[in-house]
């Protein structure tokens, strides 16, 4: 296996254990940690709030860096070379 597959994998082992953590953090109708962490936030008009704003932020560059590191992966990895 090459350096960049190497690189590539580190990466992609990061955002899974990004997106598992920050996926757990997302709250369940007023419940879970971003309530704990941000309860005295006042929400906005569409009803969440700034922190659960940033989490879908934060989860969905955790999503996507996954996704494009599983695509690399497919095309740079080889087995048994």
């Amino acid at each position: 296996m090459n350096t960049v597959a190497y690189i590539v994998l580190a990466i992609h082992s990061i955002c899974a254990i990004g997106l598992v953590l920050f996926v757990l953090l997302h709250s369940g109708k007023g419940t879970g940690v971003s309530s704990m962490l941000g309860g005295a936030m006042p929400s906005s008009p569409t009803g969440t709030g700034i922190i659960e704003k940033n989490l879908d932020r934060i989860t969905i560059v955790f999503a996507s860096g996954y996704a494009v590191t599983a695509l690399a992966l497919m095309v740079i990895y080889r087995p048994g070379s």
